[in-house]
């Protein structure tokens, strides 16, 4: 009579095979997982600031987009600057790491320029950083234009930012 059925060594191997398989498929989820909340944390921190201007030139005032407690990696929202009345609020959970190389506010004019305390120009990169590596930034022009960008880069607000956590 032929045997039939596996051997323990031969349930062991499967066994040894498919924990291994698993384990490559949950490291590559949260890699997936991380990636997609950094994309999507761009897109609305993008469409957030086009709200912002388009807002400031929709309505002729002033607009100011500030960080959530002065931390762009919390959240963000936006405020008319006369009366500081709240026209959109954005809360990031979990909070990400994002630096900006110009400061924790935008301020578009009644135009819809982004300018500095000064009544300068204003134009600024902001980082959505996984480690000491920028992944996605959004940029703003000084002439109000908005655009999202992706791509790993070494930047040192990312890399000083690590180190202060």
């Amino acid at each position: 009579m032929k045997q039939q059925g596996a051997t323990l060594i031969q349930l062991l191997l499967a066994l040894a095979i498919a924990g291994g398989l698993a384990q490559l498929g949950v490291t590559a989820y949260g890699q997936l997982r991380e990636n997609l909340q950094l994309s999507l944390a761009a897109r609305d921190l993008a469409q957030a600031l086009r709200h912002a201007r388009n807002h400031a030139a929709l309505h002729s005032e002033s607009v100011v987009m500030e960080a959530w407690e002065e931390d762009w990696g919390k959240g963000w929202k936006i405020l008319r600057m006369g009366d500081r009345q709240l026209l959109q609020e954005r809360r990031l959970s979990p909070p990400l790491t994002i630096v900006s190389n110009g400061g924790k506010q935008v301020r578009f004019s009644a135009l819809g320029i982004p300018l500095k305390a000064g009544a300068a120009f204003y134009a600024a990169t902001l980082h959505l950083c996984r480690g000491a590596r920028s992944e996605h930034q959004v940029l703003i022009a000084s002439s109000g234009r908005i655009r999202r960008d992706t791509g790993a880069l070494s930047t040192p607000l990312c890399a000083a930012r690590t180190l202060q956590q």
